[in-house]
């Protein structure tokens, strides 16, 4: 019988006794697959698993999810049983207001309080505005996909590619532009937001305003590169999510 976790998560590497969990949860239109290679990348004492949405890959079978909330209480679920050691999570663009969500559901609901929250790509969830992409026509949309350098042009050449993807982008679009932070307690863990200094999306205030929503400690970094920076330069990203670990592992040893 396959379990909550096993319908959410995939664990491309799994550890017999990690130390962290690193939990990973794609961009709007990505999927787990997204996070295949850092596996082989990351220390032997971290296990990473990369959240599957409905409607992608394996589960494209599946409704795509109706709002934010009820993705992150679904998500929230499954990493219950994965809190017997630390649980890191990182998200960009929309995974970061999914794995924020996330990490509100597990603190307040499960009283498991994450040791650190990442967010890549996202403004602060009290600088959220509306949005209409996810509204227009299909040409506008991918214009949109092709501004943020997210995917590649001759993928989205691809009718077969484009008639899937477009349905899915369309969908997570709509879950970003429609999502309003819910007044409620702060998270009590680390938190750094990141972003390349290059994006066109997000800048550095938009970004450090990450730090009002947490009363741990709040960090900020600019990458090299644009939206998709973690695309660009992937050892980039895994370095900044080492220097977390090691954080945590000289407080505990200390």
């Amino acid at each position: 019988m396959t379990t909550v976790t096993e319908v959410w998560l995939r664990r491309y590497q799994p550890r017999p006794a990690p130390a962290f969990r690193l939990v990973c949860l794609p961009h709007a239109g990505g999927a787990a697959s997204s996070f295949r290679e850092w596996g082989a990348q990351l220390p032997d004492s971290v296990e990473l698993s990369a959240v599957q949405y409905p409607g992608r890959e394996d589960r494209v079978n599946e409704p795509f999810a109706t709002g934010i909330p009820e993705l992150a209480g679904s998500i929230a679920l499954a990493l219950r049983p994965l809190a017997d050691c630390p649980l890191v999570l990182f998200g960009h663009g929309l995974g970061a207001l999914v794995a924020y969500e996330v990490a509100r559901v597990l603190q307040a609901a499960y009283s498991v309080h994450i040791d650190h929250l990442v967010v890549s790509g996202r403004r602060a969830p009290s600088l959220a505005v509306p949005g209409v992409v996810h509204k227009r026509p299909d040409q506008a949309v991918i214009d949109e996909i092709s501004r943020l350098s997210g995917t590649s042009a001759e993928l989205l050449r691809d009718y077969a590619f484009r008639r899937f993807f477009l349905a899915a982008i369309r969908s997570d679009f709509r879950l970003a532009e429609t999502y309003r932070a819910e007044p409620g307690p702060k998270l009590t863990c680390p938190l750094t937001s990141v972003i390349g200094c290059d994006d066109i999306e997000v800048d550095a205030f938009h970004a450090s305003c990450w730090s009002d929503h947490t009363t741990g400690p709040f960090t900020f970094r600019s990458l090299p590169g644009g939206h998709f920076y973690l695309l660009q330069d992937q050892e980039a990203v895994l370095h900044l999510l080492s220097i977390c670990f090691a954080q945590r592992s000289n407080c505990v040893s200390g």
